[in-house]
């Protein structure tokens, strides 16, 4: 996966944005007579076996059953997984290795040989649908490309021979950087250097009636163009339509960025006449933990991206070019591939450990059932890191005060007074007055200095208010949360107006070790 160098030129462009309405397309139609109308979109993950202490074959088919993962991409074409694979109904897309390109494209034999072994001793009891042959071969083994049509047409005409040629397609995986200019998307091309490889290479497509294969990462897209690509367009945000990316040329508006490289994919084809021809995203993803020099490389914004995804794909919505036409997606992936060489990011990329535990868990309880490790309604209000300590100290203050948070557990001797630090207590007020909130929209945002994660940031006997653990012991807590609360600080709460405001700006006075001592006098009854 030669994911480094991703389309640095991508929305350099945006700075020349405009409003306006959607163009109209001709595509559907030709897709439409060459697509069964029963297929649905979907969403599929990569399955890489750098993993230490990897599950067995039948322990994996099991797993993905449970997940209702019902499409995968494997990087080769692992014997004991397609054995395991039968009769499970789940679809797989299997794999020439690059080292194996040369011998395939150069000899009918080999190719031949290559589908007995690999695809008739399994089909259709193990369900093959395609055939990724070779991966990124343009763009980081251009040695290879003159062999790398002949590949896949001596592969087709193994299929033809063995009568699999409908039910099995044939493609090939590109890397984004393969395609120049790709903002705005209607001025996307193709490297042209190559055009004596993709003009075959898409015709061959359009006449087997398989997708264009395009590995899109919109991390990379946003990591080289800071300040001009927002993350929240990168990780399917809902944003304003002053932030919508718009192409000057279509007047087509983009809320994120995957869907401009994918319609930047259909326009490149069309300069070389191809509109029959399906875009496929065998990979994407968003890395869950990165080195240094990769702060954006973390779990919440893995988990937002993912799960975001899964939703746009589901949903249906297509691409503003196609809004009648959406792209099938292979999340890259499924496991963290431990064993993986630096960067620290190249191996944090999966949903899952190896022992098959969850990296993070997904916002997707309304796809019937897809990734059931989905914990939706387990979300907390945490410090934002990076934000200085004057604003976080500002929006303690405010949570503890007119926010009318619960801050007794933070007090001096209380379980979360340590780290008595303002982002620890800060975190705490935070997702207290998120959950007294009911975790309403706009409740987590304490003018920018806070976060949503799925993360239990709870750590030894600090319970934060939206723990299942702190659940498990509400019912005498809170018939005696308010008494218990003055209780513990000597206060009288049974007043009302001035000595009310008196208690609660005292409450604040002593979260923030007396540092506004100052104000008691302006709050003391007359």
């Amino acid at each position: 996966m030669a994911k480094v160098g991703m389309v640095s030129v991508f929305l350099t462009a945006v700075l020349f944005l405009c409003s306006g309405i959607p163009a109209g397309s001709s595509l559907v139609a030709q897709i439409k007579q060459t697509q069964d109308l029963k297929d649905e979109p979907f969403v599929g993950l990569n399955i890489g076996t750098e993993v230490s202490n990897l599950v067995s074959p039948e322990a994996l088919v099991s797993f993905l059953q449970v997940q209702k993962i019902a499409h995968i991409r494997l990087f080769d074409a692992n014997p004991d997984i397609l054995q395991a694979l039968a009769r499970s109904k789940i679809r797989v897309i299997i794999s020439v290795p690059n080292n194996q390109l040369l011998a395939i494209g150069s000899s009918n034999a080999t190719a031949v040989a290559w589908i007995s072994r690999n695809v008739v001793a399994y089909y259709p009891k193990t369900l093959i649908t395609g055939i990724a042959v070779g991966d990124e071969v343009l763009t980081t083994v251009p040695s290879y490309a003159p062999i790398l049509v002949p590949a896949m047409e001596l592969l087709y005409s193994a299929l033809v021979a063995a009568n699999l040629h409908n039910e099995i397609k044939i493609s090939t995986p590109h890397a984004a950087p393969l395609i120049l200019d790709t903002f705005p998307p209607s001025q996307a091309f193709f490297n042209q250097s190559l055009s004596s490889v993709i003009v075959p290479l898409l015709q061959f497509l359009s006449r087997t009636g398989s997708p264009l294969m395009m590995n899109l990462y919109p991390y990379y897209v946003f990591m080289e163009n800071k300040g001009v690509v927002p993350l929240e367009n990168s990780i399917f945000k809902p944003i304003a339509p002053s932030k919508e990316m718009v192409d000057p040329n279509t007047l087509l508006h983009y809320t994120n960025v995957l869907d401009a490289m994918i319609d930047a994919a259909y326009f490149s084809m069309k300069n070389f006449n191809i509109t029959d021809v399906k875009v496929l995203v065998t990979e994407t993803g968003w890395p869950s933990k990165g080195d240094s020099k990769e702060p954006y490389a973390a779990i919440d914004y893995a988990d937002t991206y993912n799960s975001n995804l899964i939703k746009h794909v589901l949903d249906k919505s297509g691409t503003p070019l196609h809004p009648e036409i959406t792209s099938n997606v292979y999340i890259y992936e499924l496991f963290n591939e431990d064993l993986r060489s630096p960067p620290i990011s190249e191996a944090n990329w999966g949903l899952f450990n190896g022992d098959l535990t969850p990296v993070y868990l997904l916002h997707v309880s309304e796809t019937g059932g897809f990734l059931a490790n989905d914990t939706t309604n387990q979300t907390f209000c945490i410090a934002m890191d990076g934000v200085d300590s004057r604003t976080l100290q500002a929006a303690l203050d405010w949570a503890c005060g007119p926010g009318q948070a619960n801050c007794t557990e933070i007090q001096p001797g209380e379980n979360c007074f340590k780290p008595d630090n303002v982002k620890s207590h800060a975190s705490y007020a935070f997702d207290s007055y998120y959950q007294k909130e009911g975790k309403a929209s706009g409740s987590c945002d304490f003018k920018g200095a806070a976060m949503i994660t799925t993360t239990d940031p709870s750590h030894g006997d600090c319970i934060f208010p939206g723990s299942k653990k702190e659940s498990n012991n509400t019912g005498q807590a809170n018939s005696t949360e308010s008494s218990g609360a003055a209780n513990k600080l000597g206060l009288i709460t049974s007043r009302s107006g001035r000595i009310g405001a008196f208690v609660r700006a005292f409450q604040l006075l002593l979260a923030t070790h007396f540092s506004l001592f100052f104000l008691i006098p302006l709050l003391m009854p007359r």
